[in-house]
């Protein structure tokens, strides 16, 4: 009978025996095949991108800043170095010529985003500036409403400060306890709202959870007569953001953050159906068609125009095409599953480091598991006793090892405070108080800490970064915090 058992019990251990003998990179690959998919990623990593592993650098912040590619600066800079270009603001030789590359990364853009013949580009200094023009712009009134998620960036939290400078009320939606849109309340708040100009904005990914947020919100919004501002700005570097798919009103994104250079521009998309609503309070220089002193008085341009205040960056917008074509080539397909299966591998690695006594080492904020996420994960650490590790202490030894992560709160308070189950009234009576007002301030106020360490995967990680990170993370494995 043991004979038989053990006969029976050979192929698990066979199996067994051969996982056992496998590298982790041959285990990860097992069980994320589709990565094999992009190894054309990895020679590129080593063509147009080996300052990383000369270097030695782990970068994990690619939600703060994508990383450009040699051979893309190379191309602009050839570019440049062979043409004459002039303020567009003219019809001269060099001003015509810049004028047409211009337009044609706008055509780009519009390309790259499948927005047919629907949408206006407008180029703005990055995602900040493009919310900015609708911040100052849209017909909030008394009678209207805006309406955002707990999950939005500080550029989109601003806003509402145009919003109550004309008497327009505003309110934010809760999120579950997995950081997405809690979708009953969200429904309940856009179809209780009333009056003829209201705003919802969200974003398509989260800038810290990484989690994304269902686009069909769009649609939903609108049939209840909502226009919408969607922030892609963390969405697009990963994934595909179809504009004849989803129609938001309006689309902010920052170009660095999709392929790394150039910094300084980015996009306000407007659906054209909805441009008019945008009414400019001011003009600047390039912006109108006529102007007088004394006739006082003025004519505001038309389409993208309009809004690009004095010349625009001509010498980097020829970039953004450049760009494009750069991201074109790699797939942005691939990207995709490339930084969706090095993130699902590395959160599952998270979560199995524990101390001795079986508590966890970290704390990862959000979905625990790799559906409907970007390649970013927002984590604290904690000792065995479940002490919290400062997270500015994380960043400084992770700054010893060369690794670029990132820790704060990442300019989105909404995600910090459903984190850190900070409550309103006592928020509230913090910013009514007279006095100094910082980050180390309200804390001490608060009797507690805030914030987190972010790390961000991008197309150009590979499997040795993530190992590199979660050896970083075993070297706080029964470390104790010892408070002063």
């Amino acid at each position: 009978m043991k004979m038989l058992r053990l006969f029976n019990a050979l192929p698990f251990l066979q199996k067994t025996r051969q996982t056992l003998s496998l590298s982790p990179y041959e285990q990860f690959l097992r069980e994320f095949p589709d990565y094999t998919k992009t190894t054309h990623i990895d020679e590129l990593r080593e063509a147009d991108f080996r300052r990383l592993d000369d270097q030695q650098h782990t970068y994990l912040d690619f939600t703060g800043g994508q990383l450009f590619g040699l051979s893309q600066v190379q191309k602009h800079q050839e570019f440049l170095s062979t043409t004459i270009l002039g303020n567009p603001h003219s019809i001269n030789p060099s001003s015509a010529l810049a004028d047409s590359h211009i337009r044609a990364a706008r055509q780009k853009v519009l390309d790259y985003f499948n927005a047919g013949d629907d949408y206006i580009c407008i180029f703005t200094p990055n995602a900040s500036g493009a919310l900015k023009i609708v911040g100052e712009c849209y017909p909030f009134a008394p009678d209207g409403q805006l309406l955002m998620t707990f999950d939005n960036h500080n550029s989109v939290n601003g806003i509402r400060e145009y919003a109550r400078t004309k008497g327009c009320p505003f309110q934010y939606s809760l999120l579950d306890e997995n950081l997405r849109i809690d979708k009953a309340e969200l429904e309940q708040n856009l179809k209780r709202a009333e009056g003829q100009h209201k705003l919802f904005a969200f974003p398509a990914q989260s800038n810290v959870s990484g989690v994304k947020h269902n686009l069909d919100w769009v649609e939903e919004a609108q049939s209840l007569g909502w226009d919408v501002l969607l922030d892609a700005a963390a969405f697009v570097p990963s994934d595909r953001l179809d504009l004849l798919m989803h129609q938001p009103e309006f689309v902010a994104v920052s170009f660095y953050k999709i392929f790394g250079y150039p910094t300084g521009l980015g996009a306000l998309l407007v659906k054209k159906s909805a441009f008019d609503k945008l009414k400019k309070p001011s003009f600047a220089g390039g912006t109108i068609t006529i102007v007088s002193v004394q006739g006082d008085g003025h004519y505001l341009e038309k389409e993208a125009a309009r809004f690009e205040e004095g010349t625009v960056n001509y010498l980097d917008i020829p970039a953004i095409k450049t760009g494009l074509e750069y991201v074109e080539t790699i797939g942005i397909q691939h990207v995709k599953t490339r930084v969706a299966s090095l993130t699902e591998y590395l959160l599952r690695e998270l979560l199995k480091l524990r101390h001795k006594n079986g508590k966890r080492l970290v704390q990862i904020y959000g979905p625990q598991d790799g559906e409907n996420r970007g390649g970013t994960l927002a984590m604290n650490f904690f000792d065995s006793f479940g002490r919290l590790h400062d997270f500015i202490k994380i960043e400084q030894a992770a700054f010893e090892k060369n690794i670029s992560l990132r820790t704060g709160c990442f300019c989105n308070p909404g995600i910090d405070e459903t984190n850190h189950k900070l409550k309103a009234e006592k928020l509230q009576a913090y910013f009514k108080q007279a006095g100094r007002k910082d980050y180390f301030d309200l804390i001490e106020y608060m009797g507690q800490k805030r914030g987190a360490v972010r790390v961000s995967i991008g197309y150009i990680s590979n499997f040795s970064d993530l190992q590199v990170f979660l050896d970083f993370c075993r070297s706080f494995l029964d470390r104790e915090v010892y408070n002063s």
